[in-house]
C-alpha cells in the first residue's frame, strides 16, 4: 500500500512539474521590447475616456465644445475611451493585459513621492525611487538604467536606442556614459547621420522649419517619423519611444488638444505596432510596454497640473501586449503593478535578471509574461 500511495504521489508530482514547466523554464517568445510612454495621461481618461465636466471653456480652456463632444463623447465610459483610444481598447484590451482601472480595483501607481516627470522616468527606467532626483533639470543620470545595462549584453550591444520630444532625455539615460544612441529634443535627429536618405532629410527639415511651441519638448508627429525611421534603419532589440505633447497640453489648461494629442498617440501606437510587424525582423516576437510617467490631479484646476501637493498624481497605467503576454484583458483587482516593475518586466521578456544586477529595483509584472 505504502508503494503504491508513493507511486501516486510521484506521478502526482511529475504531472504538477510538466504544467509548471512551461511557465518557469520556456525561453520568452520575445526577442524585442518597445516602451512607449505617453507623458502624463491620466488613468480617468484611459479608462472611461473624456470628462464632462472639463469639455467646457472655463474648466477645459475647450474652443469648440459641440465638435469635441460629436467626437469624443459618448453615453458610457466603455464607448467614451474606446472613441478616445480605439487601438487601446480595440487590440490592446483583447490581446494583452491592461492596468490601473481604480473604478474596478486595479491598482497601478508610482513609488517615488514626487510625482513628475525626472524621477518618474528615472523609476521606469531603473526600477526604484532615487530621492536625489528632485528636479526636472537634474544633471545627468547617476543610476545605471536597464538601457544601459542592457546594451552591454552581448546580445543587445548596439541594438538599444531612444527616441523623445523632450530634450531631458539625454540626460535621464546618461548618453554620454551610456554609449546608446538618445534623439531627444528639438535636435535634428539625423543630422549626424554618415549617408543620410530622402526621408531622414525630411524628417530633419521638419524639425528645423516648426515652430517650437516649446522650447525643450518637440512636436510627437516628427518625432514619431523618426522613431519609425530608426527602427526601419538600426532595427533596435530595444527601444524607447516617448511622446511629450499630451503633457504640455494639459499644463496648459487645453482639454480639448489633450484629448486630441492623447488619441493621436493611440494612433501612433497602432502605426508602429503594424510596421513593426509587417517586418521579418519584429513579427510575432514584440512586445510593447505602453504607460505614463505620472497621473494627474482631478477637479476643474487640478487636472492640469501634477507633483508632490496634488493628490491622485501618483495614480497611473500600464498596458502590454506581445507574443509572451496572456491575453487577460483589462484587469479588475488582482495583481498590483507599479512603475518600479517596468525595467525588471523588460529585460525578463527578452530573458535577462534586471534584479540580479540591481536588488532595489521592484520585481517583473510575472502576470503578464506567462509562456504561451
Amino acid at each position: 500500500m505504502r508503494s503504491i500511495r508513493f507511486a501516486v504521489a510521484l506521478c502526482s508530482l511529475v504531472s504538477l512539474n510538466a504544467l509548471l514547466a512551461p511557465s518557469v523554464h520556456a525561453q520568452p517568445r520575445t526577442r524585442n521590447v518597445v516602451l512607449i510612454v505617453t507623458d502624463g495621461v491620466r488613468w480617468q481618461e484611459v479608462f472611461t475616456g473624456a470628462e464632462r465636466a472639463l469639455v467646457s471653456r472655463k474648466a477645459g480652456g475647450v474652443r469648440d465644445t459641440t465638435a469635441l463632444l460629436k467626437d469624443f463623447w459618448r453615453e458610457t465610459p466603455e464607448a467614451r475611451r474606446e472613441a478616445l483610444l480605439p487601438f487601446f481598447w480595440g487590440t490592446i484590451a483583447r490581446q494583452g493585459v491592461i492596468y490601473g482601472n481604480r473604478t474596478k480595483g486595479s491598482d497601478a501607481h508610482i513609488t517615488n513621492t514626487m510625482k513628475f516627470s525626472y524621477p518618474g522616468y528615472n523609476e521606469i527606467f531603473t526600477g526604484a525611487f532615487d530621492p536625489r532626483i528632485d528636479s526636472n533639470e537634474y544633471p545627468p543620470n547617476p543610476n545605471e538604467t536597464v538601457f544601459e545595462w542592457l546594451n552591454t549584453r552581448p546580445r543587445f550591444t548596439g541594438k538599444v536606442a531612444a527616441v523623445a520630444t523632450w530634450d531631458a532625455f539625454r540626460r535621464i539615460l546618461n548618453r554620454e556614459r551610456a554609449g546608446i544612441p538618445v534623439l531627444d529634443g528639438w535636435d535634428p535627429p539625423f543630422a549626424g547621420a554618415k549617408a543620410p536618405t530622402a526621408r531622414m532629410r525630411v524628417i530633419d527639415e521638419l524639425y528645423r522649419s516648426s515652430v517650437q511651441m516649446w522650447a525643450n519638448n518637440a512636436f510627437d508627429a516628427p518625432m514619431h517619423l523618426a522613431a519609425k525611421e530608426v527602427v526601419a534603419r538600426q532595427k533596435p532589440r530595444l527601444l524607447f519611444v516617448g511622446y511629450g505633447e499630451t503633457d504640455e497640453w494639459a499644463h496648459s489648461g487645453m482639454y480639448d488638444l489633450l484629448l486630441r494629442s492623447a488619441h493621436q498617440v493611440d494612433a501612433f501606437i497602432a502605426d508602429l505596432w503594424t510596421t513593426m510587424q509587417a517586418m521579418p525582423e519584429y513579427r510575432g516576437n514584440t512586445t510593447f510596454v505602453i504607460t505614463t510617467d505620472h497621473g494627474r490631479g482631478s477637479g476643474p484646476d487640478a487636472w492640469r497640473d501634477h507633483g508632490q501637493d496634488v493628490n491622485g498624481a501618483e495614480h497611473i497605467w500600464m498596458a502590454i501586449l506581445g507574443p509572451d503576454t496572456p491575453a487577460l484583458g483589462e484587469r479588475s483587482g488582482g495583481e498590483m503593478v507599479t512603475q518600479a516593475q517596468v525595467a525588471a518586466t523588460i529585460a525578463a521578456l527578452l530573458g535577462e535578471d534586471w534584479n540580479a544586477r540591481n536588488p532595489k529595483a521592484g520585481s517583473p509584472v510575472r502576470e503578464a509574461i506567462t509562456r504561451r
